[in-house]
């Protein structure tokens, strides 16, 4: 290629090229080539190009606008967001992008970005790098303690450091502050153990006494109270992980929840099933009915739940009932009626007014159904994409789980309750419980009729 520009040391004139002055020339040879050189996707902040790189619906279809893109030209996009309804695409790109790209990549590619736009003078490249920021500062926010691991630390604080010796003060120290604070929620994390130990290893005795004691009221109260802590814990990504890797690392506080869903409701049937009297283990049988009865007013689905899978387990279940406790029992198991996707407890849900606590166990199936029965990339004229339709799946049931975080109960602690609880440690095993099930009516025992 000829050069046009090639200096001469004796003649400092420069060659004709056509009309015009040559500074003129010059600039637009230099605006030519940079069309020209390919522009990497996580640099671009041309609408059009940006929106030509999307598989977008059409308009006969239904549902949200952005249908497949490359993970660069989802980040950009969501760096881009100028409008409502691209604010919601955000909030979904946000809520699901570890599903395709690693938290860790994504601060690396806007850590890159940053500061080449930083460079540019164009208003719109100053504006698009003040946008480039505040999606990273949201990144960060929404980080979970099990990310902030030391790598992705490193390369925070990195930016950190970039930022004060180019004299950015302000955006170093935001910065600085959401790292700190997620930190401090990691170090919460490691420390966790020790708060969640059963009372009775803290050398706190439980409250002597049986369960009818207490109110019934009371008694769903102080389980919610208990439910709602360590719900409210639970971080999306922990949710949207464990739909795909179910790895409890990862999901440290909804594995918390889980084991504690489970605690309860073998606790449930080791209290009933520890009775020899038969009118002692239905007199606490309809205490639980009568306890999520309340629950169900408090709209706490989970210990409802909970309760009701130990009362519908196969070890009480086979044992000798009134039929006015069995007939109870039929009609609170209908809530959770497997059958039609558990209809009755979706439309049950659809009109509680919060706070609520949800039934986990749907959600996560729900998730999982979405992950396996959607292909993660799809083929398109540009090659293998991210499926992002699954993601507006992914996000509109994390975003339902999101709203019942937001709004708190507001329960007094009754220690006399929660020591008696005794973080619901002291329970049998399943073996334990068939055994103990079979004593008390062997097999191929006839069943009485029912009074």
């Amino acid at each position: 290629m000829r050069n046009l520009h090639r200096a001469d040391p004796a003649n400092t004139q420069p060659e004709e090229c056509g009309s015009g002055d040559s500074s003129q020339s010059e600039a637009e040879l230099l605006q030519r080539r940079r069309q020209e050189e390919p522009v990497e996707e996580v640099l671009l902040t041309n609408q059009q190009e940006i929106l030509g790189r999307i598989t977008m619906k059409s308009e006969e279809e239904a549902g949200p606008d952005v249908k497949a893109a490359s993970p660069e030209i989802l980040l950009v996009y969501a760096a881009e967001c100028s409008s409502a309804e691209q604010d919601l695409y955000r909030e979904a790109f946000l809520c699901t992008y570890r599903s395709f790209i690693s938290p860790c990549n994504v601060i690396s590619k806007l850590q890159h970005r940053y500061p080449h736009l930083c460079e540019r003078q164009e208003p719109a490249d100053i504006t698009a790098a003040k946008n480039t920021f505040q999606l990273l500062v949201r990144v960060v926010e929404d980080l979970s303690a099990t990310e902030m691991e030391s790598d992705l630390l490193l390369l925070l604080m990195d930016m950190v450091s970039s930022l004060l010796i180019g004299g950015k003060l302000g955006p170093a120290h935001q910065l600085h502050s959401n790292i700190l604070s997620k930190m401090e929620k990691r170090w919460q994390l490691v420390g966790s153990h020790q708060s969640i130990c059963p009372l009775a290893a803290k050398g706190v005795s439980a409250r002597p006494g049986t369960l009818l004691d207490f109110g019934s009221q009371d008694l769903a109260e102080q389980l919610t109270l208990l439910d709602s802590e360590l719900f409210y814990k639970i971080e999306l990504p922990e949710v949207l992980l464990w739909s795909k890797e179910q790895n409890e690392d990862k999901s440290p506080n909804l594995t918390a929840f889980t084991q504690h869903f489970n605690n309860v409701s073998f606790w449930v049937r080791s209290v009933i099933i520890l009775q020899d009297k038969a009118q002692d283990r239905e007199k606490l049988l309809l205490k639980f009915l009568k306890i999520m009865k309340h629950l169900r007013k408090l709209n706490n689905f989970n210990s409802y739940l909970s309760i009701l899978s130990a009362l519908d387990s196969a070890p009480l279940r086979r044992l000798e009932w009134q039929k006015s406790t069995s007939e109870t029992l039929e009609e609170f198991s209908s809530l959770i009626d497997s059958s039609s996707s558990f209809r009755a407890y979706r439309a049950a849900l659809a009109e509680v007014e919060p706070p609520c606590i949800p039934y986990l166990g749907l959600i996560l199936q729900d998730l999982t159904f979405v992950h396996l029965g959607n292909p993660d990339n799809v083929m398109n004229s540009q090659g293998s994409n991210v499926n992002f339709s699954k993601r507006w799946q992914q996000f509109n049931i994390l975003d339902t789980l999101r709203s019942y975080q937001q709004m708190r109960y507001s329960l007094q602690p009754d220690d006399d309750i929660i020591s008696f609880f005794n973080d619901f440690s002291d329970h049998l095993a399943e073996e334990a419980l068939w055994e103990l099930s079979l004593r008390i009516r062997p097999r191929n025992t006839p069943r009485v009729s029912q009074r």
